[in-house]
């Protein structure tokens, strides 16, 4: 059992990240973490030192062989609590640099068999909204009827990632899809994707959702709802989209960030001149 000093310490960074508007998401994750790294290092939180940190950072890299993104995130989340909460100014601890892998994504062919496989219209406006829009999965769970605009094509993400609004494409057939769903439904206002009490559908049945197609398509790679926004940014880099206007699309503020689908495309290449042939 945790004692109470060190339940008493979580709460308060509990409170800290939910006051800076960190997501629940984060939130969670924040906590989960000092509290295996204060099991692991057996002190109480006053007491723990900037040696501590990187005694248990090498321990996660050497004898747990966590990834360099998840070691960046525990990294992190102590950070915050022993600096921004507990005041003691840590700065000397390194991590590996991430190694960013370029992301697998689905041809088209298996996009339309991921959509054919659909099972019921909401599943099919769900997989064809996180394809056609590359919104993540919590956007795309949180957008109301209100936030689309058929007459200009446009969806308006409200307080995406990093709490900041954008907009992206609606795709011509999905909008007339959705037109007809929502008149069919009765909705004129509210949540797209509900559930049947008519709250927001977890991101736990998103998931299934998407597994449960690719499942009865026979598409033996792992989809998840964040492969379909992989497949968006790759298949708009393809066709001869801008890096940067996919960046916005995105919602991503680093263009680094988005440069990853680069790795990816092999289209945007082979459409290249070399200037050997100018010769």
């Amino acid at each position: 059992m945790k004692g109470v000093e060190e339940e008493k310490t979580l709460k308060r960074l509990e409170t800290e990240l939910k006051i800076r508007g960190f997501s629940l998401e984060t939130v969670k994750a924040y906590t989960r973490h000092n509290a295996c790294f204060l099991g692991f290092i057996k002190k109480k939180p006053v007491s723990v030192s900037e040696q501590d940190l990187k005694a248990y950072l090498a321990h996660l890299i050497s004898d747990k062989k966590l990834s360099s993104s998840t070691v960046a995130l525990v990294r992190s989340s102590l950070l915050f609590f022993y600096n921004q909460v507990l005041g003691k100014g840590f700065s000397s601890i390194k991590t590996p640099k991430i190694q960013r892998n370029p992301p697998e994504v689905l041809s088209k062919d298996e996009i339309k068999a991921l959509i054919d496989a659909c099972v019921s219209p909401k599943s099919r406006l769900l997989i064809e909204f996180l394809y056609s829009s590359g919104l993540r999965v919590s956007e795309c769970l949180n957008l109301m009827v209100e936030h689309i605009d058929f007459n200009e094509r446009i969806c308006v993400v409200k307080q995406g990632k990093g709490k900041k609004n954008r907009i992206t494409v609606l795709s011509e057939n999905l909008a007339q899809s959705l037109k007809n769903y929502f008149e069919k439904k009765g909705f004129s206002s509210g949540l797209i994707f509900r559930n049947k009490k008519g709250d927001v559908l977890s991101t736990r049945n998103a998931q299934k959702i998407v597994s449960g197609a690719a499942r009865r398509a026979g598409i033996s790679k792992k989809v998840s709802p964040h492969k379909l926004r992989h497949s968006f940014a790759t298949h708009l880099l393809d066709s001869g989209v801008s890096i940067r206007v996919i960046q916005e699309l995105l919602g991503h503020s680093n263009l680094q960030t988005t440069q990853i689908y680069t790795h990816v495309s092999r289209d945007h290449i082979k459409g290249v001149r070399s200037p050997l042939d100018d010769l």
